[in-house]
């Protein structure tokens, strides 16, 4: 049997999505002509999650966030730090509009989907998906693309016939786990987008599309993840380009050819997030005074004088 590329897309989300997670389906289903018939989110998280597009319109600091703050610190150590700049440069330099936050059900191109909340099994990071949802997905979907819950493993991975779809912000070749906080700590001048087709390893996949671009003029860390992002927005429909290409074979990366795992635990670390705070700070005085020198400084005037006598 002739191989045919996916046109019915499933989404495996969060109770939201990005801006940029929404930007890449619409530009798939544009220039594809997908349809997406299943949207499984996670009803754990939903129920954790306040209304997501409360996030876009934060412009104070609240006694619930003092709250939620010391109890980051026992959950994330040294990186609550992080986030705690993060969250404060949002209040002061206004939001990154690709994190703008949108509830799963409000997106347009998902209007049609039927929605589904799954309760899924957990076991440490990893998520297991129940016997039902996993039919479903067999019966209703050609692809899966995942925009949330975590590691996946089990009877979910082959359920659709070219598999389930993921991001890594970076090159899995090179740095695997974290992706961009390692890449922005080591000071590296490029950072990549890999579209993998999931197995049970940790961004071990196979290659199904691959962008980088150049990070050396990057601020802050956030800076970097929203250059990945704008790779990824433009990776979605290559690599469905690419299952469509009956030619086209994924890249698998042999074992002793992955990167490093960075897992998350190194963020807890005070010389590994306190260095990546001290050049958020140090990136952000240095681009304010960028600024402020281009706003001083007066152009000179390419005018010609007058001859005299006029």
């Amino acid at each position: 049997m002739t191989r045919t590329g996916p046109k019915r897309v499933g989404i495996l989300a969060d109770p939201y999505l990005n801006e940029w997670q929404v930007h890449a389906l619409e530009r798939l289903q544009a220039e594809r002509d997908v349809t997406f018939p299943l949207v499984v989110s996670n009803a754990q998280k939903a129920e954790r999650i306040e209304e997501p597009e409360s996030w876009n319109t934060r412009d104070r600091i609240s006694l619930d966030d003092a709250r939620q703050f010391f109890d980051l610190c026992r959950e994330q150590k040294a990186w609550s730090l992080v986030l705690a700049e993060r969250n404060l440069a949002k209040l002061i330099d206004g939001e990154r509009p690709l994190w703008r936050r949108h509830s799963i059900e409000s997106i347009d191109c998902l209007a049609d989907a039927d929605h589904v909340r799954c309760d899924p099994q957990t076991d440490g990071a990893w998520y297991e998906f129940p016997e039902e949802v996993v039919d479903r997905v067999a019966a209703e979907c050609d692809v899966l693309v995942l925009f949330g819950f975590g590691l996946i493993r089990g009877p979910i991975l082959d359920a659709p016939e070219h598999g389930v779809l993921s991001f890594h912000p970076a090159d899995i070749r090179s740095y695997r786990g974290m992706g961009p906080p390692p890449i922005f700590h080591d000071g590296r001048r490029r950072c990549g987008a890999t579209l993998q087709r999931l197995n049970e390893s940790i961004d071990g996949g196979e290659i199904v599309a691959y962008d980088d671009t150049a990070i050396d003029d990057c601020a802050t860390l956030w800076d970097v993840f929203d250059r990945a992002a704008t790779l990824q927005i433009d990776l979605l429909t290559e690599g469905v380009s690419n299952l469509h290409d009956p030619t086209f074979e994924p890249a698998t990366v042999p074992e002793e050819e992955l990167g490093e795992i960075y897992y998350k635990k190194r963020r807890h670390k005070l010389s590994f997030s306190g260095r990546i705070l001290l050049k958020n700070l140090v990136g952000r005085v240095q681009r304010r005074l960028g600024k402020k020198r281009e706003s001083t400084e007066t152009p000179i005037s390419s005018t010609p004088s007058s001859p005299r006598g006029d």
